[in-house]
């Protein structure tokens, strides 16, 4: 029989309340804490060795306090990632971003699912789908990718914007729901 967090790694409903997935997001919640709480001209090292103990990046990243998670072992950054202040990232299930990546203030991406049944929801079980976002892509603030989104490289996503289906490569969108307006400059 598959544990919880079985399940959850692989897109199946779960409970979020079993012992090992609740421990291991206190820990995520305890790690975005302690980066949080670290001066603006805090050791960049110290801030570093948090981030690394946190999430998974391919090169140098950077992330603009404060930042909250569910798991962070299912973020994975590319080189010279950028998320400015007050970005969150629900990651039950992973989340793969590009080299060059920049996220304005208040982006938030979810690859957490719940029940569309009342029925369903009060089983209390959650699910997932996974986030992809491909290199030299700029979200501007207050987006929101939605769960199973992969948005393309080279892409502009506008401020606001409710990311709910696939963008392909080098275009701007915007809106809600956002839509493709134009290739990209």
């Amino acid at each position: 029989m598959p544990t919880e967090k079985q399940k959850m790694l692989a897109g199946q409903p779960y409970n979020p309340a079993d012992p090992e997935l609740a421990a291991e997001g206190l820990r995520a919640r305890t790690l975005c804490h302690q980066f949080n709480a670290l001066a603006p001209n805090a050791d960049a090292a110290a801030r570093q060795a948090l981030l690394a103990s946190l999430l998974n990046a391919d090169g140098p990243a950077t992330i603009t306090a404060p930042f909250f998670c569910d798991y962070g072992y299912n973020i994975t950054l590319g080189a010279n990632a950028y998320f400015n202040f007050n970005c969150v990232v629900l990651d039950v299930l992973p989340v793969t971003i590009g080299r060059n990546a920049l996220f304005g203030p208040g982006v938030h991406i979810y690859t957490a699912l719940h029940p569309m049944s009342v029925a369903g929801r009060r089983l209390g079980l959650e699910s997932g789908a996974p986030v992809r976002i491909g290199d030299d892509v700029w979200v501007g603030g207050g987006a929101i990718i939605c769960p199973g989104v992969t948005i393309g490289s080279g892409v502009v996503i506008g401020a606001g914007s409710v990311v709910t289906r696939d963008i392909p490569d080098g275009v701007f969108a915007a809106g809600n729901p956002c839509r493709v307006i134009r290739k990209a400059g």
